[in-house]
C-alpha cells in the first residue's frame, strides 16, 4: 500500500500495490502494521456495503459528532464514485475545505477519512458499490450532515445530481455560526 496525504491534514488516498500474474491480481486492502505509517491505531469495528443503482446519485455528506466520531476507510468494488470529504474540525487550517478523488476497482484507490470529516460521493456509473470500514458504531443521535450543494463548501460535482434522498436534500445550509466538530 502507498499512503498519499491529501491537502486536508490526516486524510489519505491509499493506492493498493497489487501482485499481478496471468491469473489476475492480489492486493492487500488493510494491514495493521502498514497503517501504523499514518498513525492509525484504532480498531475498525463495523463494515458497511452500499449499492447505488443510478449514475449521478449523490449520497452524503455525513459525519458523527463526539463521542461517536469515526475514521472511515472507503473502497469502490464496482462502478465508479467521485468521493468527497470535508474537513469540519474546529480550528483546522483547512476548515470547510473539501477534497475529492475518483474511486474504482480499476484504479485500486481507497480514501482514509479521519474523525471530524464529512463524507459523501456521487456515482459516475450505474450500479456502483462501495465498502466502508468504521472505527465507531453508527449512532443515530450523533449523526449530522452537510447539504451536498452548500454554497459555503462549493463542491463541484462532475455530473448533474440525478437522485438524492429526501433526507440528504433537506439538510440545513451552514452559516457563520457553525464552528465545526470539536475533537
Amino acid at each position: 500500500m502507498r499512503f498519499i496525504e491529501t491537502p486536508l491534514k490526516g486524510s489519505y488516498v491509499i493506492e493498493l500495490t497489487p501482485f499481478k500474474d496471468h491469473r489476475g491480481l492480489f492486493a492487500r486492502t488493510f494491514c495493521k502494521k502498514e497503517f501504523l505509517q499514518i498513525n492509525h491505531v484504532k480498531e475498525f469495528v463495523q463494515s458497511n456495503y452500499s449499492v447505488t443503482k443510478s449514475k449521478g446519485t449523490i449520497r452524503g455528506m455525513h459525519y458523527q459528532v463526539p463521542p461517536a466520531c469515526e475514521i472511515k476507510l472507503i473502497r469502490c468494488i464496482a462502478g465508479k464514485a467521485y468521493d468527497v470529504i470535508i474537513d469540519l474540525r474546529e480550528g483546522s487550517s483547512t476548515f470547510l475545505k473539501y477534497f475529492a478523488v475518483e474511486l474504482s476497482p480499476d484504479n485500486l484507490k481507497m480514501i482514509y477519512v479521519p474523525e471530524g470529516y464529512a463524507h459523501g460521493f456521487q456515482t459516475l456509473e450505474n450500479n456502483t458499490q462501495l465498502i466502508y470500514h468504521h472505527t465507531n458504531y453508527y449512532n443515530q443521535e450523533a449523526e449530522r450532515s452537510i447539504r451536498y450543494n452548500d454554497p459555503l463548501i462549493g463542491i463541484k460535482w462532475p455530473l448533474k445530481p440525478a437522485d438524492i434522498s429526501s433526507k440528504d436534500e433537506h439538510h440545513k445550509l451552514l452559516d457563520n455560526t457553525f464552528k465545526g466538530v470539536k475533537l
